[in-house]
């Protein structure tokens, strides 16, 4: 065992072997304890470099925005990749118009640093007013759809009923069966005014089924309409309930209060296998059409065969 005193000594033996500080090491150590002088004509200048980049980008990426939306946008008549693949590839000229527009003075002051935050404020910009320029009350490119896909009244004739990947399968025992097709129609403007053409199609036949509307305004479609609110809450796939509240919002083929319900009888459908068409077209700004297509399936099968 070491004892307190021999340990004492020892310590005291390695501390007098200790290297002292040089005069260098001295002067390094004073040197990493003085602050930088602050500059206040150097910081003045920075500031300014970068508010000449914040302003030259954002007008950059609202002028972009401005020439997609009211000159390239009209020359199209559906969404491509050149509608965000070209103000992408324009971030390349942002450094040339920061050395064409700001003083030499400032431009030396920019980074790498600056050229990336100064790239994504321009397209932050644009993608901003973009939602903005394309969305309404401004502009219109979002086409109509069908809100909750399909369901049909309850119905004593059908054992089980289900909906899933746009396919609503239907098992019964009965060789024919009459059903209320419901569906409803959903669009970001008004979907009243929205052109609809639906049809029902048995086993590739040359002509369809049953005829549902063709070519007609949604708003026109008042007996459909009046037939889905006859129907009320009876559709077999129940209600949509707000998930926080648990309240019910509605039927869940048409679960918002702007959506259109629409409802048509078919009577003596057969086993097999049918096709539900359906094409919705609207004007829009700045294309003239906004069109959606869908193909639905309806499998009438008897029980225990999917």
């Amino acid at each position: 065992m070491v004892d307190v005193d021999s340990a004492m000594r020892a310590s005291a033996y390695g501390g007098g072997k200790r290297r002292k500080k040089s005069e260098d090491d001295k002067a390094k150590e004073k040197e990493g304890r003085v602050l930088e002088p602050f500059d206040p004509a150097a910081a003045a200048k920075k500031e300014t470099a970068e508010a000449y980049s914040m302003w030259i980008v954002i007008v950059y990426g609202l002028s972009v925005c401005l020439f997609m939306r009211y000159f390239f946008m009209p020359t199209l008549t559906e969404p491509t990749r050149a509608l965000w693949l070209l103000p992408m590839l324009l971030m390349v000229t942002v450094p040339s118009l920061h050395k064409v527009m700001v003083p030499s003075e400032y431009y030396e002051l920019f980074t790498m640093g600056n050229w990336f935050r100064a790239c994504f404020l321009y397209f932050f910009s644009f993608i901003a007013l973009s939602f903005i320029l394309t969305n309404p009350p401004l502009g219109d490119i979002a086409a109509p759809t069908i809100s909750g896909g399909l369901d049909i009244e309850t119905n004593k004739d059908v054992d089980a009923a289900w909906w899933s990947k746009g396919i609503y399968t239907i098992e019964t025992n009965h060789s024919t069966i009459d059903i209320v097709l419901g569906m409803a129609v959903r669009d970001n403007v008004n979907a009243e005014t929205v052109v609809m053409t639906a049809s029902v199609w048995y086993r590739n036949t040359t002509d369809p089924y049953a005829d549902l509307a063709y070519v007609a305004t949604v708003g026109d479609l008042s007996e459909a309409q009046a037939r889905f609110d006859e129907v009320g809450g009876d559709w077999t796939r129940g209600d949509q309930k707000n998930k926080l509240t648990n309240d019910v919002l509605g039927p869940k083929v048409a679960s918002r209060a702007e959506d259109v319900g629409l409802a048509w009888e078919i009577l003596d459908m057969e086993m097999g296998h049918y096709e539900v068409r359906i094409s919705l077209s609207e004007v829009g700004d700045p294309w003239e059409q906004n069109t959606w297509d869908a193909v639905y399936s309806i499998n009438i099968v008897p029980p225990g065969v999917t």
